[in-house]
């Protein structure tokens, strides 16, 4: 499945004439502001809906966001990235949960040729970030789970281009995210957006099953998280586009214009009520083969590419990433055991399966991207950027695991974690984000060590994700185990904390946010990490998920009195440690800016 780069044109050096056209622009759009015959807030607009954003750092030190629809990425993209990283920004490039690739430290002055660069390899920012519709996700696995009704991937990606400069899409009252899964396990994430999409199927007329969707609506996580909600029972194949496009126009037509901290979908559901709010969604729908962007039926791409559902192995074997893990490693085991036992997915009906490999922190060198590159190219292979920071390497054979666990290996990229406590989740945080409080890649850093160091790094079944702040671009609201930064006076003095919450599930089209234990100094969260995970390892019950364990061990509440005693605050001249950030030498200081579109993902 391929992404953009089918569509590359014969245009300006190989690229297609849309992103052609959108860099031109670009270029004259950065001239007039460079000598200032350009307002300011309309160009701070204008990149942000090409895709570039504003760093804490200010000056000229711009983030870039490359979109990789529903993950898909080629050999000639990951080579094209790794490009990127090392000409353009600090050699490295980091994935984020909305599969999404980000470059930080570009100087605005070279985003046109960095542009033009990518778009050769049949890439794009275009409405990556800003008032648009953004990425659209898909399930990593698609096309290659067990579980799923229908493949997703060829749905993504023609919403994808149907929606890419779409008129619609662009000055929205905020910004529209749109989720694919291919079953109710979820593994796309769609419980939580402003449209998700998950595959069903319904018994027809004929006694056979009609496979079909189930679109949701109005989801959503930052500082309130309101999980989506049925918009109606099944959606036919040929109505989904038009579907999601009468629910962008509705949100267009009556989302909040006046104030941008209640513009998302999902305050729309609170002000007109899931009832009203469906009733013009669906007039919308009815009226919409009037427009001339109508786009009923099979997308082309769907029906060039097929959207049967991989189903199980001759031999039925149904593991699969993205649902709870209830194994762990064993530490006699050999690397390449430990690493296949949690790393390897199979399922797919052609009796091929899937390895991850593992990015820390969502963190890829150049010298990793091109290497990558390799390996897709050599073995033949289908790659996805994962929701959780990592890559999706598929269509293996089982002869070929023992080449890949090598090649990952010599690479730094084949720690046994996936789906595991020490694959650890993050946003950049106060590295480069003008919103975070706190370095919240700096917590994921010493939670690893420690889960490490106490032997714990590979429990399964239990996910931890940390955000800088409170928009959940890390998704801690959805995480067992979730962290956001806070700031924390005591002693007379400002000090880096996180708000705990446990207890995060998605799954089953259900979404359950983590409700808040307590708060503690940055210093101290990875021993009540280890704690609380210590305990889910000692008293599961097989088979048995974060979230069960927990409610019956008491639930969040009881959980934080056992280690209230962590939220306690030396003087600054016993511990000066506990008053400095990860990663930082001086004394923190609270430094949030203006944030340009509020999230990271």
């Amino acid at each position: 499945m391929r992404g953009i780069g089918s569509q590359a044109g014969n245009g300006d050096g190989g690229i297609d004439p849309g992103s052609a056209a959108d860099i031109s622009k670009f270029e004259t759009m950065l001239a007039r502001h460079l000598n200032g015959t350009i307002d300011e807030d309309a160009f701070r607009v204008f990149r942000l809906n090409n895709g570039i954003y504003g760093q804490r750092q200010g000056g000229h030190n711009h983030m870039v966001r490359v979109k990789a629809p529903h993950g898909a990425i080629t050999a000639t993209q990951l080579n094209a990235l790794g490009d990127i990283a090392q000409r353009y920004s600090r050699g490295w490039g980091h994935l984020t949960t909305r599969q999404n690739i980000q470059f930080h430290f570009v100087q605005l002055e070279r985003v046109p040729d960095l542009l033009r660069s990518i778009a050769r390899a049949g890439l794009t920012t275009r409405e990556a970030c800003g008032d648009t519709v953004r990425n659209v996700m898909g399930c990593h696995l698609a096309g290659a789970c067990p579980f799923e009704v229908l493949d997703i991937s060829p749905w993504a990606e023609a919403t994808f281009r149907h929606f890419l400069r779409h008129p619609y899409a662009q000055r929205l009252p905020r910004k529209f995210k749109i989720n694919f899964s291919g079953c109710a396990t979820d593994c796309g994430q769609a419980m939580f957006n402003d449209v998700g999409v998950v595959a069903v199927s319904r018994p027809a007329a004929d006694g056979s099953l009609e496979r079909g969707f189930r679109v949701f609506i109005g989801g959503g996580l930052g500082a309130n998280p309101h999980p989506a909600q049925a918009l109606e029972a099944f959606t036919e194949r040929e109505n989904l586009l038009p579907t999601i496009e009468a629910v962008l126009r509705t949100f267009d037509h009556y989302g909040n214009r006046g104030n941008s901290l209640r513009a998302r979908m999902k305050w729309l559901v609170d002000e007109l009520g899931i009832d009203e709010l469906r009733k013009r969604i669906l007039r919308e729908r009815t009226l919409l083969i009037a427009s001339s962007s109508w786009p009923g039926g099979i997308p082309p791409v769907v029906a060039e590419l097929g959207d049967e559902p991989a189903g199980v192995t001759p031999d039925g074997v149904v593991t699969a990433v993205g649902t709870p893990v209830t194994f762990r490693t064993r530490g006699s085991q050999d690397p390449y055991q430990r690493w296949h036992a949690a790393n390897v997915v199979f399922g797919a009906a052609r009796g091929t399966v899937s390895a991850i490999a593992h990015a820390r922190l969502g963190d890829v060198t150049a010298e990793q991207f091109r290497a990558l590159a390799r390996i897709v190219d050599d073995l033949g292979l289908d790659a996805r950027i994962t929701n959780r920071q990592n890559f999706a390497l598929r269509e293996l054979a089982t002869g070929q695991l023992r080449d890949l666990y090598e090649r990952l290996e010599a690479l730094g990229m084949a720690e046994p974690c996936a789906e595991l406590a020490s694959d650890i989740v993050s946003c950049p945080g106060a590295d480069t984000c003008n919103l975070a409080l706190t370095q919240s890649r700096g917590l994921a850093e010493d939670i690893s060590h420690a889960l490490e160091h106490e032997g714990l790094a590979d429990v399964g079944g239990v996910r931890i994700n940390i955000s800088g702040c409170t928009n959940s671009c890390g998704h801690h609201h959805v995480a067992d185990i979730g962290f956001h930064g806070v700031e924390r006076r005591v002693h007379g003095r400002a000090a880096p904390g996180y708000q705990l919450l446990l207890g995060g599930y998605l799954g089953e089209t259900e979404v359950h946010f983590a409700q808040r234990a307590l708060r503690l100094p940055a210093k101290a969260a990875a021993e009540a990490t280890v704690h609380i995970v210590g305990r889910f390892a000692e008293e599961r019950e097989p088979g048995e998920a974060f979230a069960a364990w927990l409610e019956r061990s008491g639930g969040p509440k009881i959980l934080a009195k056992e280690i209230a005693h962590l939220d306690d605050w030396p003087e600054p001249s016993e511990r000066p440690d506990y008053y400095v950030d990860f990663g930082e030498t001086a004394p923190y200081v609270p430094d949030v800016g203006q944030g340009e579109c509020a999230a990271a993902g």
